[in-house]
């Protein structure tokens, strides 16, 4: 892949680059309208192609928040149409990378060194890039090291860069703005904290001696005096990432396993730590054929506030929305329903939940779940899709949920997703909380 030599930095060159964007989109939906006065019947697959790689190429050379929304988008698949996610997907792994001399320039600004002079070897060429940053394998003192270097000026334009993006969901995508507007809130809250590398090393300790215990995990160790507020160093673990795995065809053994760590890592860090790893793509794992599992980034932790865990996972439990009142005490808690709603709002509101739930949460029903059924998930996708038809929702003058569930949704909708790649058949070993109780 062809490096990239810069970035732009400054507000007015970033804003310039979504101006562009803004023109080449507008041609596209220009050239779809002239083609639909010839064929009435014409479907916007191309409309949308064309779209999504305009868009993915300008993402890519701003790097940072925008391209870091692209990725979040691409694992909401129920949010957008598939050709916008397939491009998206790119970005957990496979952005244009940087060049050699703006690496060697982040280095000296934080270090006063070159890579050259810090490792006993340093590869110029990244071994992948991403949103934030892009990683490059070194050695030092015969041990095999990745090294995270983060692009230029990414931290700086995150509030800039969300307000520009702001306006090409909600055309694109039909997004409500004040979903958009409470989602963005909550993101760049997540990016600040995703670009400091610093935070992302104590994080990354924490959590892999936490989690040190759960069998099949691999963590790397991490090496703060060759680390930075912009560069992080860590141990090289091997492994391939999802697609790259899946062509090896693995056994139903081997993905059996690999989706049980990853369900008891999720698990473990939502209801003991109530702190999680909130980035499932799977540009973050490396798979192994023996079943083990690294786990390389941890720059997205979402703390779970116990007021929310508690009126969240009381909606898992079958007898709590088999009790009306009860329920709708929590949907008010967790504001999908607000003091202010019509009778109509209420009920219209109250029954999409109810099915939401019941939807969502029926792996925690089974102690035994196979994500491998592919008709649960289309009844899944078919359910987002109609709640995107719904005016209701597409014109409320409120955000419905509260900003916690963006990132906890995200990171469950993240799980589901790779563990129906992998087609694992996972035991939930669901606490007795989750189980409804007899009737005596």
């Amino acid at each position: 892949m062809k490096s990239q030599q810069s970035i732009p930095t400054s507000k007015v060159a970033r804003a310039t680059q979504f101006v562009k964007t803004g023109v080449k989109i507008g041609g596209n939906y220009l050239k779809h309208n002239v083609k639909k006065l010839v064929n009435p019947d014409l479907s916007r697959d191309e409309l949308h192609e064309d779209n999504a790689v305009d868009i993915y190429e300008s993402l890519s050379q701003l790097k940072g928040s925008a391209l870091k929304v692209a990725q979040m988008l691409s694992m909401d698949r129920n949010l957008l149409p598939k050709q916008y996610s397939q491009r998206f997907q790119l970005s957990q792994y496979s952005a244009p990378p940087l060049s050699a001399p703006l690496v060697t320039k982040t280095f000296q600004k934080l270090f006063g060194k070159s890579p050259k002079q810090l490792y006993d070897t340093f590869e110029m060429e990244a071994t992948a890039a991403a949103s934030i940053g892009q990683v490059h394998k070194a050695t030092k003192d015969g041990k095999n090291l990745a090294v995270k270097v983060q692009y230029p000026g990414v931290a700086d334009s995150i509030s800039s860069d969300l307000k520009m993006v702001k306006p090409m969901a909600k055309t694109l995508f039909g997004l409500n703005e004040k979903d958009v507007d409470r989602y963005t809130a909550e993101v760049e809250l997540r990016l600040l904290e995703e670009t400091d590398y610093e935070l992302e090393l104590r994080r990354g300790k924490e959590i892999t001696q936490a989690c040190a215990h759960i069998e099949g995990l691999i963590f790397p160790q991490y090496y703060p005096e060759l680390s930075a507020r912009r560069i992080l160093t860590m141990d090289w673990l091997e492994g391939k990432h999802l697609s790259e795995f899946l062509e090896t065809n693995p056994s139903q053994e081997v993905r059996n396993r690999i989706g049980q760590t990853l369900w008891d890592f999720y698990d473990y860090q939502i209801h003991t730590l109530k702190q999680v790893h909130a980035d499932p793509h799977p540009g973050n794992f490396l798979l192994r054929p023996d079943g083990t599992t690294g786990v390389i980034d941890f720059g997205c932790i979402k703390d779970i506030p116990q007021y929310y865990y508690e009126n969240y996972f009381a909606l898992i439990n079958p007898d709590t929305v088999a009790d009306q009142k009860k329920t709708e005490t929590i949907f008010y808690n967790l504001e999908f329903l607000y003091p202010g709603d019509s009778d109509h709002e209420k009920e219209l509101f109250s029954g999409l939940f109810v099915q939401m739930i019941h939807l969502l949460g029926r792996p925690f029903k089974e102690e035994t779940f196979d994500f491998g059924d592919d008709a649960y998930f289309e009844e899944v996708y078919a359910f987002a899709d109609k709640l995107q038809r719904i005016e209701e929702i597409r014109n409320s003058k409120v955000a419905r949920g509260s900003q916690h569930g963006l990132y906890v949704n995200r990171t469950y909708f993240g799980l589901y997703s790779i563990l129906n790649e992998l087609k694992a058949q996972v035991k939930t070993n669901r606490p007795d909380w989750l189980r409804p109780q007899a009737k005596a």
